[in-house]
């Protein structure tokens, strides 16, 4: 293996661990926003609540597919990788708009990040 293959490794691993590292901060946030929320609140509480638990759903299986080293492929992965950056997107811009909220908007946009990041080294 050349040094040049090597540093692309490990690029990749840590890539891959940092998305998946802030998937699992990205669910737990979103839940933690979820749980917050008031079921039969207003119209617009609802949708934060339903945003919050799609996008910790996301995440966590996002995260089960990055832990599983050679058992998905890379379409896969992709795939997975990219709708988890969409579904965080989404997410914070919800959360924008509601009180309270910041954090886990912020851990969404910084999933998406590392989402966004980690497909560049697919490429």
């Amino acid at each position: 293996m050349t040094t040049t293959s090597q540093q692309e490794l490990f690029r990749f691993l840590e890539d891959r661990f940092a998305c998946a590292q802030a998937c699992t901060e990205c669910a737990r946030a979103c839940a933690m926003r979820a749980s917050l929320v008031d079921p039969d609140g207003a119209e617009n509480q609802e949708l934060v609540r339903r945003k919050g638990i799609l996008c910790a759903e996301v995440c966590d299986a996002t995260c089960r597919v990055l832990s599983e080293q050679n058992q998905v492929d890379e379409a896969t992965i992709r795939i997975q990788v990219e709708w988890c950056r969409q579904v965080c997107l989404e997410s914070a811009q919800t959360f924008d708009e509601h009180s309270g909220a910041e954090q886990a908007a912020q851990a969404c946009r910084a999933c998406a990040r590392a989402c966004t990041e980690f497909l560049a080294t697919l490429n």
